[in-house]
């Protein structure tokens, strides 16, 4: 029987939209139908079985000379590939034409920006390079911060590398280095177009943009072994950019491991709080290294254990320091990261089509609800993209009898809590944060004191807010309230019960080393911080709607308009007014007053919180 010539090797060209002014497939010759003494027999033994099994077009019937093609994608009757489908080259001429005046759009809107950014750098830098560089040229000594610099440089290296690999990799859960619009995702890919010559240009832009921050932070740290006196710029500019230029490109290529294979996100989750806690064990060696004490053969661990250490080793060397095999270990650190680049480049073509479908829906809300300062919902779909906090199943029993009624939030929060074990661990790892700073400017003193003062109260009240999160969802939608038998104000004030009291103990647990120094005070001080700041958390979840008029507020001035900073004031009006009031308190006052104090910040903040709950239901 003969095969209709309309369905004997043609493509099927519906299936594929071509866009207005773009080059259809070419015209291809008709294949004519055989004729009955030229069609196929049935096959009577093994070889025409296994001749009847091939096919083109997967069905079992053999071609027209009961033989398999050289080329798989070419048939001998048709002479048709899959080459003769490529349209990559007109379908991205025709995009750069359509896309020519937008482009040009584009780089007058980025221009107007880099102007912008340097004005602002120029204007409000420059009082703080004058008063450096006169500092230099009056004999200011930096050479003591530059010996504990040196000591430090393995940990310090360490810590990078983990860093730069662990935000590459939490950044790819939700994005990646290649991430597409949404328009080129539901069209482009679509059309008969190879996605290597779509997706691998994504990643080269994305490596190339990790260069330029790498190549900043390297000329400053060159600049910084200069100022302290432990290289010259000669010896210190060469000796970082291998870590400059590697390091970036190694985080990017983590990054595209990461967005490529699904498995990896799982392990990213699963390893990114052990991650952390090496984070902060690093700064802890970073920090007793620079002090003097010093562990030898751990710190010879690290400059051999991975690029982080190869990067290292030029500056060690630079420095003044022990790196005897340096040109090997950045030899080493080029081959790397050449290879690494290499595979990360080549797999860039396969990244699945549904993940980068869902990478570019949610950059699109991000950019959207940023743009229109709506941090919480940016916050909420990073959170929803990246899987949001591991859970656990945990069994609290709830509370029975006539406290029942009374004790029903605070179990829904312990609860949310034993859960969610990752909340805790941020507020563990803040309050630490917090007491080593009041530590490091009480141990300085001066004008030093205040500042770690002030910079353990933000991280105190960071610690709180990881414990507030109960009340956040409670104020993201209001109709999740509708279980309470409480007023929105008072079910708010009732989310607060679980976050004070753990944030005291967790300030309570951070107070004994200070108690052991010396400073019995800090076991009343630290733990007392976590009511007010309780209470500016709660302040914060009832804000309600971004008031983007407030941008636009007061007129304008030779510093620029204030209507930014009113925004920046109004937004995180409960942290602002709870640290500097602190900051003043533990600063000045005796334990009586800072009792008092607390005492009034917590009902001021908490009236202001139940007031602007009040307006969220009107």
């Amino acid at each position: 029987m003969a095969i209709p010539p309309d369905h004997r090797n043609q493509p099927d060209q519906a299936v594929r939209p071509t866009p207005p002014d773009l080059p259809g497939p070419p015209d291809r010759a008709p294949v004519p139908a055989p004729t009955d003494a030229a069609a196929p027999t049935a096959p009577t033994d093994a070889a025409g079985a296994g001749a009847a099994e091939r096919s083109d077009d997967g069905t079992g019937t053999p071609d027209d000379h009961g033989t398999e093609p050289d080329d798989p994608g070419e048939t001998a009757s048709g002479g048709w590939s899959e080459t003769d489908d490529d349209r990559t080259a007109e379908t991205l001429a025709w995009l750069r034409a359509k896309r020519r005046a937008h482009r040009r759009q584009q780089g007058r809107d980025l221009a107007v920006l880099l102007y912008s950014v340097l004005l602002a750098v120029v204007g409000y830098g420059s009082g703080l390079a004058v008063h450096f560089l006169r500092g230099l040229g009056e004999g200011a000594d930096y050479g003591g911060f530059g010996a504990g610099l040196t000591r430090g440089l393995p940990a310090l290296f360490t810590a990078l590398g983990l860093l730069l690999s662990l935000v590459a990799a939490r950044d790819a859960l939700w994005r990646g280095p290649v991430v597409l619009p949404g328009p080129a995702v539901g069209w482009l890919l679509a059309q008969p177009v190879r996605r290597a010559a779509v997706l691998r240009p994504w990643f080269r832009l994305s490596a190339g943009l990790s260069l330029v921050p790498g190549v900043l932070g390297g000329l400053a740290g060159a600049v910084a072994l200069r100022v302290t006196g432990q290289a010259s710029i000669g010896h210190a500019l060469p000796a970082v950019l291998p870590a400059a230029l590697c390091l970036p490109l190694l985080a990017t290529a983590v990054g595209m491991a990461v967005e490529r294979r699904p498995d990896l996100s799982r392990t990213v989750r699963r390893w990114t709080a052990p991650a952390v806690l090496l984070l902060a064990a690093l700064g802890a060696q970073t920090a007793l290294a620079g002090s003097g004490h010093r562990v030898r053969p751990l710190e010879w661990v690290e400059l051999w254990s991975g690029p982080w250490g190869w990067a290292a080793q030029p500056v060690v060397r630079a420095c003044g320091g022990s790196a005897p095999g340096w040109p090997a270990a950045v030899a080493l650190l080029l081959a790397g990261t050449a290879a690494a680049v290499l595979l990360a480049h080549r797999e860039a073509a396969a990244v699945p089509t549904a993940r980068l479908r869902a990478r570019a829906a949610t950059a699109t809300t991000v950019a959207s609800v940023a743009w229109s300062l709506e941090l919480r919902a940016a916050k909420l779909a990073l959170l929803d993209a990246a899987g949001g906090d591991a859970t656990r199943m945990v069994r609290l029993p709830p509370p029975r009898g006539r406290a029942a009624r009374h004790l029903a939030v605070v179990w829904r929060d312990a609860l949310t809590l034993l859960r969610a074990p990752g909340r805790v661990g941020r507020a563990a790892l803040w309050t630490a944060a917090a007491a080593s700073a009041a530590g490091l400017g009480a141990d300085l003193g001066g004008e030093r004191r205040p500042v770690g003062l002030v910079v353990g109260l933000l991280c105190g009240y960071l610690a709180v807010g990881a414990l507030a999160e109960s009340a956040r969802v409670e104020t993201d939608d209001l109709r999740r309230s509708a279980w309470s038998p409480y007023r929105l104000r008072g079910l708010m004030l009732r989310h607060g019960i679980v976050p004070a009291a753990v944030g005291a103990a967790l300030g309570l647990l951070a107070g004994i080393p200070f108690a052991v120094e010396g400073s019995p005070a800090a076991l009343l001080y630290l733990p007392l911080c976590a009511f007010p700041f309780t209470a500016a958390a709660l302040y914060g979840a009832c804000r309600g709607p971004a008031r983007t008029q407030l941008m636009f507020l007061g007129g304008g001035s030779p510093i620029g308009s204030p209507g930014p900073l009113i925004y920046l004031a109004w937004y995180a009006a409960g942290p602002l007014v709870a640290v500097t009031v602190l900051a003043l308190t533990l600063s000045r006052a005796t334990p009586a007053g800072a009792v008092a104090v607390c005492v009034l910040l917590t009902a001021a903040l908490g009236y202001a919180a139940a007031r602007s709950a009040d307006r969220l239901v009107r």
